[in-house]
């Protein structure tokens, strides 16, 4: 398979490594001049966990093929598009003159209806995924990272699509169990909201690396989305869909003892939280700003977010 990353983040870097390894045609865009910038090669520094479930450490360089244009007829057939939620719309503009017949995986946090947030590409070409996997470039340009064993996929019938097909195969192929997830619109609604309840609690700890090993943090960051759980009530989103999505905010004491103990204690459950070090990232103070908008246009006080 011909499969195209957009960009070349943290997710696209890492997915872009898993898929060439598993035999597909892998390349990256990236906007013009930016090839000469990176370079041919990543180094990666990963905890890899698709065989162990606290992962293996894997060091190695990964040499990436970047291009500076797209056009319909280069037969892409698959494209990963994973951005902050905030570029979406500038990203799938681009994108939809450039598509030809190409499956484009959404690969991220959406807030707005998901196709309405991914027009003007054509709904019966896009699939909504979301991946498991965080970290960050350090000042050396090394990807520091975690990868996790699986990812989810949204799946809009009582059977996938042939394009939804296409990319559970594909992921499959690279090691990868896939989660299908019917109530994709409220799944990716509810990561959202957890988010938000985390960047809310990073900004009062510092960043999210002050998080590490710290339970009252956890506590109150999930005590914050708690707090959201009724904009999606007032989106319609049927919450017994989500049970065990749910636990966190259910639970909050425990899972934050829990996931504070993880934290300190194994590198995999630690390495995405301690790339993030700026309480003032365009994407956090986005989807707080978003968060919170939402949340007064449908008259549902926010208090602990204290925006």
């Amino acid at each position: 398979m011909r499969v195209l990353m957009f960009g070349r983040g943290t997710i696209a870097t890492i997915y872009g490594w898993v898929l060439q390894a598993a035999g597909h045609d892998v390349e990256f865009y990236v906007r013009p001049g930016r090839a000469s910038e990176y370079g041919d090669e990543v180094e990666m520094d990963l905890i890899d966990a698709r065989r162990r479930p606290l992962g293996q450490r894997v060091r190695e360089s990964f040499g990436t093929s970047l291009r500076e244009s797209l056009a319909p007829e280069d037969g892409f057939d698959l494209i990963v598009l994973s951005v902050a939620h905030h570029r979406l719309a500038e990203a799938v503009a681009f994108l939809a003159p450039r598509l030809g017949e190409a499956t484009v995986l959404v690969f991220g946090n959406i807030w707005a209806e998901p196709l309405d947030a991914v027009a003007p590409l054509p709904a019966d070409q896009v699939v909504l995924g979301f991946p498991t996997a965080g970290g960050g470039f350090d000042d050396n340009g090394v990807l520091h990272g975690a990868l996790f064993q699986s990812v989810t996929i949204g799946t809009t019938a009582a059977s996938p699509s042939r394009r939804e097909q296409d990319v559970r195969s594909a992921l499959q192929q690279a090691g990868l169990a896939v989660r299908d997830e019917k109530d994709m619109r409220g799944w990716l609604w509810l990561h959202f909201i957890s988010d938000a309840g985390m960047f809310a609690q990073a900004i009062r700890s510092g960043s999210m690396a002050d998080m590490i090993g710290d339970r009252r943090a956890f506590s109150e960051a999930f005590l914050n989305t708690r707090e959201l759980l009724p904009i999606l009530e007032a989106r319609g989103v049927d919450l017994r869909q989500h049970r065990s999505g749910l636990l966190p905010y259910r639970l909050p004491r425990l899972v934050a003892a829990i996931s504070a103990w993880a934290t300190a204690r194994f590198p995999i459950a630690r390495v995405s939280l301690a790339a993030h070090t700026d309480p003032n990232a365009t994407e956090l103070r986005a989807v707080l700003a978003d968060t919170v908008r939402e949340a007064r246009k449908l008259d549902i006080p926010t208090p602990r977010l204290g925006l």
